[in-house]
């Protein structure tokens, strides 16, 4: 039994039942996982549970039929407080924690947070995106954290403990998130007709490393065709970075006009490589290579001339990682795609790493 339908996370959900049977609940909380896994909906249920007034909190059951439980639901109760960073903005802004400056203190979270709650007995704020609060944010958060409002709860979510600021990861109790099971996931996907077939949803799961969310977007068609001509890309004996960005970039800006969208499909491109350069570790060290027969053979052609060794393999994954760091801090697309394969091809010549600066 799935705890409110949320699946894999009924540990969690246990979790939190035996800290309010127990009445020692914290004030604080940071959830850590892959995006795509239900830390959000998992949070919104808890603040749904919590301010129910029908049935005990220790039972996480909220009846969803009372006026709060509605409320809760549609995010237009008065003591959920949700803050999220704007699709056009690089941080969470310091104004949704301390108000506009004219209305400074006076209004946002921090303010909200500590009035006496409007319904019931708790006050509960969910901080979405928490891995994109700059210093100045969470600077406004800190006394919030270190005298928390009696009754409130405070839930944090991200991707991972390395990318919270100090002052965040001192101050919360972490909550680690897991994947979602391949075999879970698939039957996600074809419950919410999102795959047209089971082989299709397991596909879609075997390349989302447990996240619904990146599952989604795998099922574009156009996006398994274009990772065939850059597993050919990055498999030759020399990376040519230009051919593959002058393929790349046009191959990204056809994702649609929203920004959202291109940062997407630009994130979901270099996941590929990710998954490429970690399959040709295995393959150096003489581990098991695994994936479809597609990735298989570009690995071990990769792996017949590779000029480097097991740390160029690392270095080029680093490298990558740090690419999908920039496209989430909103870089420039172009200028950070072509950086990436810039600084690969120099990699895989030299055989160690490449300083890189800033945002671009």
């Amino acid at each position: 039994m799935t705890w409110q339908g949320i699946e894999g996370h009924d540990e969690v959900a246990q979790r939190f039942c035996r800290a309010l049977a127990r009445g020692r609940l914290a004030s604080t909380f940071l959830f850590i996982g892959p995006a795509g896994v239900g830390k959000r909906t998992f949070a919104e249920k808890l603040a749904q549970a919590l301010l129910c007034p029908h049935v005990d909190e220790a039972e996480l059951a909220p009846c969803g039929r009372c006026d709060s439980c509605v409320q809760a639901a549609s995010h237009t109760h008065p003591d959920l407080l949700i803050v999220e960073k704007p699709p056009e903005k690089s941080f969470i802004p310091v104004s949704a924690f301390i108000g506009e400056d004219q209305r400074r203190m006076r209004e946002g979270l921090c303010h909200d947070i500590a009035m006496k709650p409007f319904m019931g007995g708790r006050k509960v704020a969910i901080i979405d995106d928490a891995d994109y609060l700059n210093e100045e944010g969470a600077n406004a958060l800190l006394k919030t954290l270190e005298e928390p409002p009696p009754r409130s709860v405070l839930i944090l979510i991200g991707t991972s403990a390395e990318r919270q600021l100090p002052t965040i990861r001192s101050r919360a109790q972490m909550i680690r998130f897991a994947g979602l099971p391949d075999a879970t996931l698939a039957e996600i996907l074809l419950a919410r007709e999102l795959a047209t077939d089971r082989d299709q949803a397991q596909r879609m799961a075997s390349f989302a490393g447990g996240s619904l969310q990146r599952a989604v977007e795998l099922a574009d068609e156009s996006l398994w065709a274009f990772r065939g001509e850059l597993l050919v890309g990055l498999s030759a004996p020399v990376l040519d970075s230009v051919a593959v960005a002058g393929q790349l970039v046009p191959f990204v800006d056809a994702a649609g006009k929203e920004a959202s969208a291109r940062r997407a499909r630009a994130r979901q491109v270099v996941a590929f490589a990710v998954e490429f350069y970690r399959q040709l570790v295995h393959a150096l060290c003489g581990a098991t290579t695994v994936g479809d027969a597609e990735l298989l053979r570009a690995v071990e052609q990769c792996a017949t001339h590779w000029r480097g060794d097991l740390e160029t393999a690392t270095a080029c994954i680093d490298r990558s990682l740090e690419t999908l760091a920039h496209i989430d801090r909103n870089a420039h697309l172009a200028t950070a795609l072509e950086c990436w394969l810039n600084d690969l091809a120099e990699i895989i010549v030299t055989g160690h790493g490449v300083a890189t600066y800033g945002n671009y």
